[in-house]
């Protein structure tokens, strides 16, 4: 990430605001950085792990009670619904040839506008015009409202931690505080 000043104004340490100033970002796409925003904001991606291994459980207590039909049965179901998320989201992603093209953006106090390297895609998203965001372990997730408008932009985005500490900042004082 670059620091761009317009002008004679720079930011100095502790100065929050942003008037002046651009982040420019740049990140490669990855299948875990859609399966996280996923698991945040989606039911089915969050709990499937856990119901599998309840699943699991219940399959191992049947065939150690004698009845390996039905407890193997419960063991593969809860394979297919571990695994199953995690394979929709890799096989989107290998289907979608822009999905893994290498992403710049330039933040500022109005909109993120993103861009993939070669041009094939372009977004100009509007901070007015989102629902919410949050933050996970692997980045940042900018929910647009609609079902399945996701943005993730992973930690690997920023240069250090102040630069995602601008852009938490960013966010809060422009979408407000983190949702869930």
């Amino acid at each position: 990430m670059r620091l761009v000043c317009s002008g004679e104004r720079w930011f100095g340490e502790g100065d929050t605001g942003m008037a002046d100033e651009q982040l420019e970002l740049r990140w490669d796409p990855r299948p875990g950085d859609w399966g996280d925003a996923l698991r945040a904001v989606t039911p089915m991606y969050r709990w499937s792990p856990w119901f599998a291994a309840a699943l699991a459980v219940f399959g191992a207590v049947l065939v150690a009670l004698g009845e390996p039909l039905p407890g193997v049965f419960g063991l593969g179901c809860a394979a297919v619904i571990a695994v199953l998320p995690m394979l929709a989201v890799n096989s989107s992603f290998r289907r979608n040839p822009v999905a893994a093209a290498t992403v710049t953006a330039t933040v500022d106090d109005s909109s993120m506008r993103m861009m993939t390297v070669d041009g094939t895609a372009y977004s100009d998203l509007r901070w007015s015009t989102l629902s919410g965001w949050l933050e996970t372990n692997r980045g940042f997730v900018l929910r647009t409202g609609e079902a399945t408008a996701l943005f993730p932009v992973p930690n690997r985005a920023f240069g250090a931690q102040e630069e995602r500490r601008r852009f938490r900042e960013l966010l809060e004082r422009t979408v407000g505080p983190a949702k869930p």
